[in-house]
Formats: C-alpha cells, sequence, structure tokens
C-alpha cells in the first residue's frame, strides 16, 4: 500500500510539471496549451484515447475559465456583451459541432479516433507554422456582406466545435483569426472573445461524453486531474509574465515541429 501511494504521489507530481511546463511555453505564444496536453495523457500516463480527450477537455474547462476571469481586468464583461451577437453567431455552429462530434467520437474504433486524432494535431501544427499574426494585418472584413459573414460564422463555428470536442481543447488557434477577420475586431478583444465561445462550446462536448463509459476517468484519475489543473493555471501565469522574453517566433516554430513528432509517434499506428 505505502508502495502504492508513493507510485502515486510521483504520478501527481509528473502530472504537475508536465501541465505547468506545456502551460508556460504554450502562454509564451498565446495558447492554453491543450493540444500539447493530449500527446503527454496518451504518452507519460497511458490513457485510452477517448478518455485522455475527455480528460484533456475537463482540464482546459478549468484552465479557460480562469483565464476568462483572469483577462476581466482588460477585457470586463461589459466589452464582452457588447459583441454578444459576434459570439451567437459562432455558438450557432460550436454547440452543434461539438455535440455531433463527441457522439462520433465515442461510437468509432480506438484506431480510428487515434488516426482521426493524429491529423487534426499535425492540422493544428499547420496553423501555428503559418503564423496565424500575418493573416491579422489584413484591412477590413473577409465579408461586407452581414448575411455571407453570420453564415461564415456558423459554418467556422460548427468545424471549430468538432476540432475542440475531439482534441478536447479550446480552439483558440481557429476562434481567434476567425474572430479577427470575420468581424475586424481588436486581436485582445478576439482573445476573450474566443474564450467566452470555447467555454459553453466545451461544455457541450463535455456533457456528451458524459453520457458514455469513457466519462470514467474522471473519478479514476481525479488526483491526477487535480495536479494537472493546478499546473496548467500556475503554468499559463508564468508563461504570461514571460511573455516578450523569448523569442515567440522561435519558440512557436520549435513548439509546432514537437507537436508534429509527437503526433505522428504516439497516435500513428503501425501497418502489419
Amino acid at each position: 500500500m505505502f508502495r502504492s501511494l508513493k507510485r502515486s504521489d510521483r504520478r501527481n507530481r509528473a502530472g504537475f510539471f508536465a501541465a505547468a511546463a506545456v502551460a508556460s511555453l504554450a502562454g509564451l505564444i498565446g495558447l492554453g496549451g491543450a493540444e500539447f496536453r493530449l500527446p503527454i495523457l496518451k504518452a507519460l500516463f497511458h490513457l485510452p484515447s477517448l478518455k485522455a480527450v475527455i480528460f484533456n477537455k475537463a482540464t482546459s474547462l478549468v484552465v479557460v475559465f480562469f483565464a476568462l476571469f483572469f483577462r476581466m481586468h482588460e477585457i470586463p464583461l461589459g466589452m464582452l456583451a457588447d459583441h454578444a451577437a459576434i459570439m451567437l453567431n459562432l455558438l450557432g455552429g460550436s454547440l452543434v459541432g461539438a455535440w455531433v462530434s463527441a457522439g462520433i467520437a465515442m461510437r468509432i474504433s480506438e484506431r480510428t479516433l487515434d488516426t482521426v486524432i493524429m491529423i487534426l494535431l499535425l492540422a493544428m501544427a499547420a496553423v501555428l507554422l503559418l503564423d496565424q499574426t500575418s493573416f491579422m494585418q489584413s484591412e477590413g472584413l473577409l465579408f461586407e456582406s452581414l448575411w455571407a459573414r453570420s453564415l461564415a460564422g456558423v459554418t467556422a463555428g460548427f468545424f471549430i466545435g468538432m476540432v475542440a470536442a475531439v482534441l478536447g481543447v479550446a480552439g483558440g488557434e481557429l476562434l481567434i483569426p476567425t474572430i479577427v477577420l470575420l468581424y475586424g475586431v481588436d486581436i485582445k478583444l478576439a482573445g476573450s472573445l474566443s474564450l467566452a465561445v470555447s467555454l459553453p462550446t466545451m461544455l457541450v462536448g463535455f456533457f456528451r461524453y458524459s453520457r458514455g463509459t469513457a466519462f470514467e476517468v474522471l473519478a479514476q484519475e481525479r488526483e491526477l486531474l487535480v495536479a494537472m489543473v493546478v499546473g496548467s493555471i500556475i503554468g499559463a501565469g508564468i508563461g504570461a509574465m514571460l511573455l516578450g522574453v523569448v523569442p515567440a517566433g522561435m519558440l512557436t516554430v520549435s513548439l509546432s515541429l514537437l507537436l508534429i513528432f509527437a503526433a505522428v509517434k504516439i497516435f500513428r499506428h503501425k501497418t502489419a
């Protein structure tokens, strides 16, 4: 029993430091780090893919809530309320996408889910490598027509919701450039709007997953969950404090290449 307790303590400490390190590095380039946390859950803690996604989503929910709370001094709720139409437009698609995607994830095989996760992680790495900040220098909106912009918002929200549900991420890499390009808002405001859209989107996916047996991982791994949530919150704060100290461009490329390696190494199945 004593040996088992020591092993559990070591596992929880590993979870804390791994989550803190990921959140610190991701925070330096303005991310939550959930896409980097998923391979760790699979490789280091040996969670089956679906359970790793659910665990990742639970961690992301808490981190997103605190991130939104910490940003309120700069972007108050009143400012978000003024842009409620943007959030509702994106949520019109993202809530449906999250529900549909979570349902599919629970029905497909582990092997198929691994393939889907690998493809999505590679796509996320590609988004980072493209240096999405370059897309935000565009003057004006992509669509002048309100109807076209609304349709594009619902469509983009749907696909972002699907990605968020399958990976257990907030989807800021996709939401922020979408908000900036479609609605022409300031990037700092877009960051808070992204978090505000992510929270209900993730809750819908979370509720959908709660109907499956894999949801029991949260009870089975509650100590590890707490350790990684605390580590992620502390790490995000460290990353925010170090913002500007480390060249973001160099870090983005390094983390993107690391994500590509992790995605292929951990989620690729060898053919017989």
